[in-house]
């Protein structure tokens, strides 16, 4: 009997504790998503032109496949610069294995596109999107940026740069389909919410920061 009731109310508990990181996850989007939402565009044509667009850094391949997440913000940046919306371009991304180099791949794959390489800083200690930007401020001085990627992955980067008080806009890549995009979806929805107590009950700092670099 006493067993039983033991067993009752954990499994009470259990479903309480469940519950409550739902919907701690779900006001975490919506916090991240709505005081988000003036700052993204889709529009090449209505964005406010800033000096520096700053990538977030990704595999360029998905199991052997070309990365369309790789692929579209590449593109972005392209038309983003041709259209003079921007002059320059920080490739953020990570670099920590000697066979692998997101910032590096960005800037080949930018420079094929017709970008000049003098208009590319990489920035090879983007490890993660919280990484990406407060070195953008810290280490590459710029507080004012146009960052570009998808949607979703854009809300929750101008989150932290509006907690850091930069005046960053974002431009919005084009999505994948869903055969690429479910998992980073899933993803992207439990990130937001870590994002949040990264700064706010973590106050995380970057891996690394290290001296200035003038862009």
């Amino acid at each position: 009997m006493f067993r039983r009731i033991i067993k009752s109310k954990i499994v009470k508990w259990g479903a309480a504790i469940f519950v409550l990181l739902l919907l701690m996850t779900w006001w975490c989007n919506h916090w991240v998503i709505s005081s988000t939402r003036s700052q993204v565009y889709k529009n090449i044509d209505s964005i406010p032109f800033r000096k520096v667009g700053l990538i977030l850094g990704t595999n360029k391949s998905w199991h052997g496949e070309e990365n369309p997440f790789f692929k579209y913000r590449i593109e972005a940046a392209v038309a983003l610069f041709k259209a003079g919306k921007i002059k320059h371009i920080i490739v953020s991304g990570d670099n920590h294995l000697s066979y692998y180099d997101e910032s590096k791949d960005m800037e080949v794959a930018l420079v094929k596109l017709g970008v000049p390489d003098s208009c590319i800083t990489p920035d090879y200690a983007g490890f993660r999107t919280f990484d990406s930007m407060v070195r953008c401020l810290e280490v590459f001085g710029q507080d004012s940026v146009t960052v570009i990627s998808q949607e979703s992955h854009n809300e929750r980067a101008l989150f932290i740069a509006n907690y850091y008080r930069m005046h960053a806009i974002a431009f919005s890549a084009n999505s994948p389909t869903r055969k690429f995009s479910f998992y980073t979806d899933v993803r992207e929805y439990f990130a937001k919410c870590k994002a949040v107590m990264d700064l706010y009950i973590f106050h995380a700092t970057p891996h690394f920061l290290g001296q200035k670099v003038k862009v």
